[in-house]
């Protein structure tokens, strides 16, 4: 697991770093999406996630839900399109996975991507992508201690 700034940024991985999202590849050809140890820092205490509905077709870019803590409320974009195929069913009784396990339990979404090699093409993983990260964070002063 790499580190920025005291955020836990895992190098296997995808990142849209500029929206604090991480995308992981599954052996099903599936990818489960996610926000940052960044973003949940940054937002706080997770209060609520309202994801989009299972078999919605969704474009890079847009919101498959939102989340909202204490102070702020915000889309979680996709960081590559597709169908939506699972929602973390769990965060509605337990939103707070997202503080205490972004990378794991507090997962958001699962979807079949339409175009992996398109949209995948302008987002970060491995050593490369955590000195990127890194590189953000020192540029906007943010930190996870």
């Amino acid at each position: 697991m790499g580190t920025a700034n005291g955020c836990n940024i895992p190098d296997d991985l995808y990142y849209l770093i500029e929206k604090h999202i991480w995308v992981r590849r599954e052996s099903d050809a599936l990818v489960t999406v996610g926000i940052t140890d960044v973003a949940q820092h940054l937002a706080g205490k997770v209060i609520a996630v309202s994801p989009k509905k299972v078999g919605k077709v969704l474009a890079k870019g847009q919101s498959a839900g939102t989340v909202e803590s204490g102070k702020w409320v915000g889309p979680v974009p996709l960081p590559v399109g597709g169908e939506l195929v699972a929602i973390n069913d769990t965060l509605k009784g337990n939103p707070g996975l997202i503080n205490s396990d972004p990378y794991g339990a507090g997962w958001i979404v699962k979807l079949k991507p339409v175009n992996w090699e398109q949209d995948s093409k302008d987002l970060v993983t491995g050593d490369q992508g955590v000195a990127v990260y890194q590189q953000a964070l020192d540029d906007k002063g943010i930190a996870c201690q």
